[in-house]
């Protein structure tokens, strides 16, 4: 790439912080920003230019790609920012920009496994029992999904506390995931929980309470991922950079 390359970062997920770093590496020559929604308040340092907010729909995008010279676009949110992920991709395929988005694989059941698939928050919601003690790892805003069931217990953890207050007698637990499923065994037993409510977000760093309700023999609400248009896509950051490099080559060449 040139020095008047510029590559925007779309980001959001640990994925993205260690792809900032690898990418200013990389392409030392091209400008690099990179791009928060803004949900949560306390962002990382990543020793790049970035940029918070929303865009303004696919037209505020294409402003944003054509005014500042972008290049090449990495989108490496969450894999439920699915409106992001659409905007990225109808914004560049209408400028002709090439696009890489960083999907991790899902995780998948095993024999072990007592899994419910949902396509909505609300479906899995209706679904838990009269009675069910349930934990809740589906997010700040998704979590109002379930406070109006007042027959059930809820542990919600999440970064940043919801916007609306959670029901008398729910714990909230504002905290990343543990990575041990050790620990996550625990945290479900001593509140005694019978469900485990969660977006299939993939990856390895909130796996383990997959693992410790599967040990727990706890069923486990799964939300499926939404239906995104198709990308160039890479599996994990070594993927990206090496398409991101193949992008390079054929520019340069």
């Amino acid at each position: 790439m040139t020095k008047t390359d510029h590559i925007l970062l779309l980001a959001g997920t640990f994925e993205a912080r260690r792809l900032a770093k690898q990418l200013s590496a990389r392409f030392s020559g091209s400008r690099l920003t990179a791009s928060f929604a803004g949900v949560v308040k306390d962002l990382p340092d990543l020793d790049v230019p970035t940029r918070t907010g929303g865009f303004g729909g696919v037209a505020g995008l294409s402003s944003f790609l054509c005014a500042e010279r972008i290049t090449l676009v990495i989108d490496a949110t969450h894999p439920f920012a699915a409106q992001m992920s659409r905007n990225a991709a109808d914004a560049c395929a209408a400028l002709q920009l090439p696009l890489i988005r960083l999907e991790r694989p899902v995780w998948t059941s095993l024999p072990d496994d007592t899994w419910r698939h949902f396509d909505t928050m609300q479906a899995a919601s209706r679904a838990l029992p009269r009675g069910a003690r349930a934990f809740l790892a589906v997010g700040r805003k998704e979590i109002r999904h379930f406070t109006s069931r007042d027959d059930i217990f809820g542990l919600a953890r999440m970064i940043e506390a919801p916007p609306q207050p959670l029901p008398a007698g729910w714990d909230l637990l504002l905290q990343r995931p543990s990575q041990s499923a050790f620990e996550e065994a625990d945290l479900l037993r001593n509140h005694g929980i019978t469900h485990v409510v969660t977006k299939n977000s993939g990856g390895g760093r909130a796996y383990a309470k997959i693992e410790a309700a599967r040990w727990l023999k706890l069923p486990v609400f799964v939300i499926d991922r939404p239906q995104l248009p198709e990308a160039e896509t890479a599996a994990d950051i070594e993927g990206v950079l090496e398409k991101a490099q193949f992008l390079t080559d054929q520019t340069g060449s």
